[in-house]
C-alpha cells in the first residue's frame, strides 16, 4: 500500500500543466492602485471582479451542481471552469490520477489545492488577466477558449491601447486587441459556452452582428478625456488621454436595460401584435443559457385590469435522461426564443372583447425560474425583473 500511495503522489506532481507565473508585485489590484486607483475602483464594482467561486452565488452553485451530477471532484470542476473564470491559475487541468487521489484522501495540500487558494486568482478577472495577454489565437477552433486561446506576456509586461505608454514600475507594450480589435479580447471567453457533453448552449461570437458598435462601446462606455494613469511627469503634470470606464456594465446592471429593446403594439383584427425589435449587435437574451425576457400583457377596461397574461422568452434544457437540467449539463434544449441581433420577434395574442386598452411591459431576468429552482439561488438579483420598455395601446 505504501508503494501505491507513493505512485499516486508522484502522479499528482507530474500531470498538471503550468501557466505563466504572475510575479507577487502584480498578483492583485492593490499593487495597481498607486497609479490607476480610479480604474481599480471602477473594476471593483464589476462582475469581472466577482468571477470567482467564493464571490458569485450563481457560479458557485453551478459548480456544486455539476460536481454532484457528474461525480467529479469539486476541485476538478473548479479547474475546468477556471479556463475563463480564473485564467491565471497555475494548474490548468486534472486527470484520472487526481480523481483517484481524492477518493482515497491523498489530495491534501496538492498543487491543485495550492493553485485554487492562490492570491493570483482570488480576484477573478483582474488587471493581470486582460493586461498580461500577449497574443490571441483568433484562428483557433471555436472550442479553444480562455486560457487555451491566449499566450501571456512575461510577468511585469503590461499590454495596453497606447503606442507611447511608459511606466517606471512595469514595461508597457501596445496590442491591437486593446485598441482597434477589442472584440477579439472579449471573445476569448464570451463566445461559445458548452455543456460537459459538448452541447453549445450559447455562442455570442457566432450571433454577433458588428455594425457601428463594438463590445466595449456599450460595456465599457465611450472614450472620454481623462487619465489612464495618475502618475505625474517631471513637471508635475498628468497625461490626458481618451479612456474608457472599467465597470464592465452588462446584464447585471439594471440601468443598462432601459430601452435596450424597442417595443411596438399593433392591432390586427381581433389580435394584438407585440413587436420586439433588437438594435443591439447580439441576441437578447444572450450571454448565458438561462436568461429570460418576460412579456407582461395587461388587458384593461375603464382603466381597471381585467386580465393579465405573461409570456417567457427563454430556453429550457434537458439532460440525456430527458430530465430538466442546467445549461452546463444539457444535451439538448428547447427552441431559441431570443430576439436576434438587429432583428425582431413578433408575438400574437388574442384580444378580449371587453378590453378597451392593453398595456405591455417588457422585463429582463438574469436566471429563469427553472434554473433558479434547480440551483436553489437565494440572492434577489437572479430573479429581479429589470425594466426594459412599456407601451399602451387604445383599442376603442
Amino acid at each position: 500500500m505504501r508503494i501505491f500511495a507513493f505512485f499516486i503522489f508522484l502522479s499528482v506532481s507530474l500531470f498538471a500543466a503550468s501557466n505563466v507565473a504572475v510575479g507577487e508585485m502584480f498578483e492583485n489590484s492593490n499593487k495597481c492602485k498607486a497609479c490607476h486607483l480610479h480604474i481599480v475602483n471602477d473594476w471593483k464594482n464589476s462582475w469581472h471582479a466577482k468571477s470567482h467561486y467564493k464571490n458569485d452565488e450563481y457560479f458557485r452553485k453551478t459548480i456544486d451542481y455539476v460536481q454532484r451530477k457528474t461525480r467529479k471532484s469539486l476541485n476538478s470542476v473548479k479547474i475546468q471552469c477556471a479556463t475563463c473564470h480564473n485564467p491565471r491559475i497555475s494548474v490548468t487541468s486534472t486527470d484520472v490520477d487526481y480523481e483517484i487521489d481524492v477518493v482515497m484522501g491523498f489530495d491534501g495540500n496538492s498543487e491543485i489545492d495550492k493553485a485554487l487558494a492562490s492570491d493570483a486568482i482570488s480576484e477573478g478577472i483582474n488587471c493581470v488577466v486582460c493586461h498580461n495577454i500577449d497574443k490571441i489565437h483568433t484562428k483557433a477552433d471555436d472550442s479553444i477558449r480562455g486560457i487555451n486561446r491566449v499566450e501571456w506576456t512575461k510577468s511585469g509586461v503590461m499590454s495596453g491601447p497606447y503606442e507611447d505608454a511608459s511606466s517606471p514600475y512595469h514595461k508597457v507594450e501596445h496590442r491591437d486587441f486593446m485598441d482597434a480589435k477589442t472584440d477579439q479580447l472579449c471573445f476569448v471567453c464570451h463566445a461559445n459556452d458548452k455543456s460537459v457533453s459538448g452541447f453549445v448552449f450559447t455562442n455570442m461570437q457566432d450571433e454577433y452582428k458588428k455594425d457601428k458598435k463594438s463590445c466595449v462601446d456599450c460595456h465599457m462606455g465611450e472614450r472620454k478625456l481623462g487619465v489612464a494613469s495618475t502618475l505625474r511627469d517631471a513637471k508635475g503634470n498628468q497625461r490626458k488621454r481618451k479612456v474608457r470606464g472599467h465597470k464592465f456594465e452588462g446584464a447585471h446592471t439594471s440601468s443598462m436595460w432601459k430601452d435596450a429593446l424597442n417595443l411596438e403594439l399593433q392591432k390586427k383584427k381581433s389580435n394584438l401584435l407585440i413587436v420586439i425589435e433588437n438594435p443591439q449587435p447580439h441576441n437578447i437574451p444572450s450571454g448565458f443559457g438561462s436568461r429570460e425576457l418576460i412579456v407582461e400583457i395587461i388587458f384593461k377596461a375603464k382603466d381597471k385590469t381585467i386580465n393579465t397574461e405573461v409570456f417567457s422568452l427563454t430556453r429550457n434544457y434537458l439532460s440525456k435522461r430527458g430530465t430538466v437540467t442546467i445549461p452546463h449539463l444539457a444535451v439538448s434544449s428547447s427552441k431559441d426564443r431570443s430576439v436576434p441581433a438587429g432583428g425582431k420577434k413578433v408575438l400574437q395574442v388574442a384580444l378580449g372583447k371587453t378590453s378597451d386598452s392593453v398595456e405591455v411591459n417588457l422585463y429582463y431576468v438574469l436566471v429563469n425560474e427553472e434554473v433558479r429552482s434547480l440551483l436553489k439561488l437565494e440572492e434577489k438579483i437572479w430573479s429581479k425583473k429589470n425594466f426594459i420598455a412599456k407601451k399602451v395601446l387604445k383599442l376603442k
